[in-house]
């Protein structure tokens, strides 16, 4: 039985985070420049974004660019940049055709502004797509994000408009980047690298963790169907027993 047949729709997670890793160490093995694996990874951006959105999976959030990555060489980073640039503007066509709403979390307004232009133009451009939302996390560290909704909270604490002991999970939720989208289920990283990379810490309290040795050049649509399929053969307990899952079924 094809793989693509072998997936249960119902049981789908409805949203998959993806750890991108590996892009250099991919052009190494060809004796090529870091960004030339940036490069090449657009198209495995693509096949993943197309996959998920035909199987039904309603949310993806792609970890592009994090705040740690800042501290890469100048060139690196200035390519980067560019490179996002090219991508979104030759992407956006894609993100149309397949009904794909292009959303973004992180700081932003550390990118570049002709970054920021061409991403708020796109994601202006797809607001009204609704088979999926493709999240990119750029400028993008989960301590960061969770700090400023400390801060938030603090501040509307402050000014009398919520009391410390109202503050709930649900709160702090609300106060992150993620607010209008539910918690990955599933969290996909490649390249071998088993650690999260303060990639939403809060979020993947329960998420499924998929480790795979594949670089991110290579990921391709097979890929993520096995990571899905992976997914739905294991048991998710969220703190509760085998035997109490059974007598709620």
């Amino acid at each position: 039985m094809d793989s693509f047949q072998q997936v249960d729709i119902k049981k789908l997670p409805k949203h998959i985070a993806v750890i991108m890793d590996g892009n250099g160490r991919w052009a190494k093995t060809k004796g090529k420049f870091r960004i030339f694996g940036h490069k090449s990874a657009i198209q495995s951006v693509r096949e993943t974004a197309e996959c998920a959105a035909e199987l039904g999976v309603e949310y993806v959030t792609l970890y592009a660019f994090s705040t740690e990555n800042w501290n890469r060489p100048k060139m690196e980073v200035e390519a980067l940049m560019a490179l996002l640039i090219d991508t979104i503007e030759s992407e956006t066509p894609t993100l149309q055709k397949n009904n794909i709403r292009l959303n973004a979390i992180g700081n932003v307004d550390a990118l570049p502004d002709k970054c920021k232009s061409v991403l708020e133009k796109a994601m202006k451009e797809t607001e009204n797509n609704s088979k999926m939302v493709l999240t990119l996390a750029l400028s993008y560290g989960s301590r960061a994000d969770i700090l400023l909704a400390v801060q938030k909270i603090s501040q509307k604490v402050l000014e009398g408009k919520l009391f410390p002991e109202s503050i709930t999970e649900k709160t702090v939720s609300e106060h992150l980047g993620t607010y209008n989208m539910p918690d990955p289920e599933l969290l996909i990283r490649t390249s071998g690298e088993a650690r999260i990379s303060n990639f939403l810490l809060w979020e993947i309290a329960y998420a499924e963790i998929y480790f795979t040795p594949k670089l991110w050049p290579d990921f391709r649509k097979q890929d993520l169907v096995d990571a899905i399929l992976d997914f739905q053969k294991r048991e998710r307990r969220f703190g509760k027993t085998s035997e109490q899952l059974s007598l709620e079924s």
